[in-house]
């Protein structure tokens, strides 16, 4: 559940800015009557991102068990590869994020569908892979015999903060260091996407694609049940599993030897390029809101 309301947390904050500095140009400049186009933009990106995740629930249902889990894997491969370039990408692009953002609006101009595609676009980017990160998040949940509404009400939660934070962050009443808050979630949600990688590799075993589905790494089931409170804890927040095959195990520990690096290494080239300044903390007005860099 935790795991769920971080992306949620992270995803939906990503998408509050998004929509904050949007909003805001268009109040600096003076375009008010433009803003409806924006929101529905925005809930045209919702309604398609719902969509999707109607889909991928109730898609593959008429399948067989391995065409359901060969889908399910390679989709949790997917949204691993997805958020893995959110991670990256945010720990660098945070400084042009607003620039980028204007220069579409003016380049949208007057025409009627153009802000709209902007909205959908920008919006609907995140909404994508918030659906499928949780829909494997909650698919891995399910498959351990747990519970799928708590990784969905953390989801929701999550998003519901973050649309919170964002209004809160938009109407000036809260400072919040987005540099660090996408550092220290960033990190967390290696170790998450770690986690979804290995139950997407253990799903491709189930559906005969990789082998080395009985060929155990460690089995510590009489140690830490999976139905336990301490099974329950560390599945909720680490995606830990008490018996995991070598490949799980390899892929897992690949994933954050490799991406945990490459994280730091952004991070700490981001940091040493940009001269600190108040732009590099979440300005409480709508116009550091638009104007952030």
């Amino acid at each position: 559940m935790l795991g769920n309301f971080l992306i949620g947390l992270r995803e939906g904050l990503e998408a509050s800015l998004v929509v904050s500095i949007l909003i805001a140009y268009l109040v600096k400049t003076n375009r008010r009557a433009l803003l409806p186009r924006i929101w529905a933009g925005v809930g045209l990106a919702i309604v398609v991102s719902l969509a999707f995740g109607a889909v991928l629930t109730y898609g593959p249902k008429g399948l067989t068990f391995e065409a359901q889990e060969l889908i399910g894997g390679s989709l949790s491969i997917v949204a691993v590869g997805m958020v893995t370039w959110m991670i990256l990408w945010m720990a660098t692009a945070g400084r042009t994020l607003a620039r980028g953002l204007r220069s579409q609006v003016d380049a949208a101009g007057e025409s009627w569908w153009a802000l709209p595609l902007v909205g959908t676009l920008s919006v609907g980017r995140e909404g994508l892979e918030t659906a499928l990160f949780i829909w494997a998040a909650t698919r891995a949940a399910g498959r351990d015999g747990q519970s799928t509404t708590q990784p969905l009400l953390g989801a929701l939660l999550g998003l519901a903060v973050a649309v919170v934070v964002g209004w809160l962050i938009y109407r000036g009443t809260l400072r919040v260091n987005l540099s660090k808050f996408f550092a220290w979630t960033g990190g967390f949600l290696v170790i998450i996407a770690a986690g979804v990688l290995a139950y997407g590799i253990h799903d491709l075993q189930e559906a005969r694609f990789l082998p080395g589905l009985n060929t155990l790494a460690y089995d510590v089931s009489d140690v830490i049940a999976p139905s336990s409170v301490l099974g329950t804890l560390l599945k909720g927040v680490f995606n830990f599993s008490p018996a995991a095959t070598v490949l799980e195990t390899i892929a897992w520990w690949t994933y954050v030897l490799v991406v945990t690096p490459l994280f730091v290494s952004r991070l700490r080239r981001y940091h040493t390029s940009v001269t600190p300044t108040p732009a590099t903390t979440a300005s409480a007005t709508p116009q550091a809101v638009g104007d952030p860099s």
